[in-house]
């Protein structure tokens, strides 16, 4: 009996580990990327949730948080990449500039409903880094987890979450390259905290590492 629970353990441990992480790349990705120049990286979509629905929930803040923190992953994002950049083969888009042209656009609020092919033809770019973060609050009360990515923080265990990204060709929208990580139940206390951690997973298999 307790070989068979160690067992499961084992199996069970081995699941979690492969959930964890997962990335795709297309079959042709070094050879199209070779000629990108310029990326853009788009807001993220945020997604955030309660196990248990919190006093005085408002769908209209969590909207709103979800909106802040879907810039504040694109900003660090951003802030990451330059902060690498002298590793990497391209150069990435200002995300100030981004987002002006995807308001003058018209498109800044309705992003799925736009191939990436023609939002990079609209930002004037190679290649567009897009990709989403969702989480699932564990604690009833207290702030909501945008809240604390925004001013400060919280302290231990507060939740899961999962974060995605995604890079797309330019020129005709294919899927060039897909990363996937959870958290695990222990979301970082900042949107830069969750870019470090999740680009340190990616490292060695970032496309256009040197």
């Amino acid at each position: 009996m307790k070989k068979l629970y160690v067992l499961i353990l084992i199996i069970v441990s081995v699941l979690k580990m492969n959930a964890q992480k997962q990335i795709f790349e297309n079959p042709k990705l070094k050879e199209i990327i070779s000629t990108h120049k310029t990326v853009a990286i788009l807001p993220f979509t945020a997604k955030i949730s309660y196990k248990k629905q919190p006093k005085n929930f408002s769908a209209e803040a969590n909207a709103a948080q979800e909106l802040k923190m879907s810039k504040s992953i694109q900003s660090s994002m951003y802030t990451f990449l330059l902060r690498k950049g002298e590793k990497y083969t391209v150069s990435f888009q200002d995300v100030d500039k981004t987002n002006i042209l995807l308001k003058k656009a018209g498109i800044s609020e309705k992003l799925d409903e736009v191939t990436k092919d023609e939002i990079a033809k609209i930002l004037g770019v190679d290649a567009v880094i897009s990709g989403s973060f969702e989480s699932e609050q564990s604690k009833s009360e207290g702030a909501a987890i945008a809240t604390a990515v925004i001013f400060g923080g919280f302290g231990g265990k507060t939740g899961s979450g999962s974060l995605t990204m995604l890079l797309h060709n330019g020129s005709d929208g294919d899927l060039l390259w897909r990363f996937f990580k959870t958290m695990d139940d222990n979301i970082s206390a900042s949107t830069d905290d969750l870019v470090e951690s999740m680009m340190r997973k990616v490292s060695r298999n970032f496309p256009y590492l040197k």
